[in-house]
């Protein structure tokens, strides 16, 4: 394997890593909840199909591992279980599988169970099309579907399956007394929204760099880094959750994590090698590491990958250094699955995709065919699934909540349900629980809107109001649990009388 150099934070870091633990005040061995890390390896092998993206990719080289990481809560009452996955997305078949496996090995509920994937585009093939999809449609489609897309493989699916449960089960083994804490910082040089209002009244996804017909960005960013830690009873950091909105879109060459690979290393540069760190992207459909307005040359794809993980990783290391430890209880979880229609492609505009995908693409252009091909693969899915199940999740440690979506969620929603939770913490995490491709936000799907992201495929076509309908029910489920208190700091002791008898000294001029 190829390992590159340190991220200049990371390095930075390093520096410091001599020093020893925090050790824990007297005040802060109260009772604690109970927490435990574990990981998997699922790195694909060379040659495996590379995701994302509506055509097919194949893997040549190895850049760094793919993992599962995985951490359960114990509160004494209930135990919750966070999964963040080196992955494109996370079906929801394997999150159904991968649960009941769970629920039967170590007792968690399988709805107290998030399964997260971290939208790595340098991960293993886990999409987009699911093995068996099409078999109901014609021998054009499943030819168009199973040979021409961008397709999942049944083995690697099942490996990466049991390997969630056995992460799980093996966090769960070992749960240990653990002096928690919570907190979130900000950093706000490394990720940008993709979208812009152009002159012409619409918007255009990456419309390039120093293009004139930019007016302004097409929505916002959100640069908070959201950040959990737990520490043994000795100082030592077991591992964290870390959260943050930017596509893991940086691909550093290679099979890789992408950049949550040097996030990981800045933390663990820091805390030691042993050190498990769970990552959740927050709603980041709309935000990648691609800065258009930049008036330098973009940074190669290893050079991104290590700002954008060096960055975010150092601010997590900030964070985590300032956080007070405690208990954080109680941990909770509520699920509701919703039940959403699709939008519904035009007959005649079926009948001209049919005509186009059974020409070369370079006859009518490949972006074209591109998308001749997802008109004519959704009208197949809407034959036998007309509806798309999305399920929404709130799951509580203490005084924080994560809120799940399944889908590559557009920033705007993220920031809709921190304004409007209860919980001083909100974490939101896409690609959760299952995937359901884009959603945008209704303007984006009206005559102002427009974008990459906005186009009706086989991976994205939820009607205009699902992205509205999923905040809601998250805010929703995280309003009906109540937040659990925020550590904090012993008070100061009561002013003695005397401050420091040397610091209390006249001048001395000769």
């Amino acid at each position: 394997m190829r390992i590159q150099s340190l991220a200049p934070a990371a390095i930075a870091l390093l520096i410091l890593f001599a020093q020893t633990p925090r050790p824990l005040h007297a005040a802060d061995t109260a009772p604690a909840t109970k927490a435990g890390f574990a990981e998997r390896d699922i790195t694909p092998e060379i040659g495996a199909e590379k995701p994302g993206g509506y055509g097919k990719s194949f893997h040549r080289t190895l850049h760094d591992p793919c993992k599962v990481r995985a951490v359960v809560f114990d509160d004494g009452k209930q135990r919750v279980a966070l999964v963040g996955v080196d992955a494109l997305i996370v079906p929801r078949s394997m999150v159904l599988g991968a649960r009941k496996r769970i629920e039967e090995r170590s007792g968690i509920p399988a709805d107290h169970v998030l399964i997260g994937a971290s939208h790595s585009h340098s991960s293993g093939p886990v999409g987009m099309v699911i093995p068996g999809e099409y078999d109901h449609a014609s021998p054009l489609v499943q030819e168009l579907a199973y040979k021409k897309s961008s397709g999942a493989d049944l083995a690697y699916l099942q490996r990466v399956e049991l390997a969630v449960a056995d992460a799980v089960v093996e966090a769960n083994e070992k749960r240990q007394a653990a002096q928690c804490g919570v907190g979130k910082g900000i950093e706000d040089t490394v990720a940008f929204n993709r979208r812009f209002r152009m002159k012409n009244g619409r918007s255009h996804t990456h419309p390039g760099q120093g293009n004139p017909d930019i007016i302004e960005p097409a929505g916002p960013t959100d640069p908070e880094v959201g950040v959990v830690g737990a520490w043994d009873n000795d100082g030592k950091l077991l591992g964290c959750i870390v959260n943050f909105a930017c596509h893991a879109t940086t691909s550093p060459g290679g099979i890789s994590a992408n950049y949550i690979y040097y996030l990981e290393m800045a933390i663990r540069g820091y805390f030691g090698d042993d050190v498990i760190v769970v990552f959740f992207p927050g709603t980041c459909g709309d935000i990648t590491q691609v800065d258009n307005l930049a008036k330098s040359r973009r940074m190669s794809g290893e050079q991104s990958a290590q700002f954008v993980g060096g960055r975010v990783g150092a601010e997590a290391v900030k964070v985590l250094l300032g956080m007070e430890r405690g208990s954080l209880a109680p941990v909770a979880a509520k699920t509701k699955v919703l039940t959403i229609p699709r939008r519904v492609p035009k007959p005649e505009r079926v009948k001209t995709c049919l005509e186009m995908v059974q020409k070369d693409p370079k006859e009518v252009g490949s972006t074209d065919w591109t998308f001749a091909k997802e008109i004519v693969m959704l009208d197949a899915i809407i034959a036998k699934h007309p509806t798309a199940e999305a399920e929404v999740q709130a799951l509580q440690v203490g005084p924080a909540v994560f809120l799940s979506d399944p889908a590559e969620y557009f920033c705007d929603f993220g920031i809709d349900m921190k304004a409007r939770s209860r919980f001083p913490f909100t974490f939101p995490v896409e690609l959760a629980n299952g995937c359901v491709g884009y959603v945008p936000t209704e303007e984006a799907l009206s005559s102002t809107g427009g974008g990459y992201e906005t186009r009706l495929t086989s991976y994205s076509n939820l009607i205009p109001a699902a992205g509205q309908l999923i905040a809601d029910t998250a805010v929703e489920l995280a309003n009906q649990m109540k937040p659990g208190e925020v550590p904090a700091a012993p008070p100061a002791p009561k002013f003695s009388g005397t401050g420091w008898s040397y610091g209390n000294v006249p001048p001395e001029l000769d």
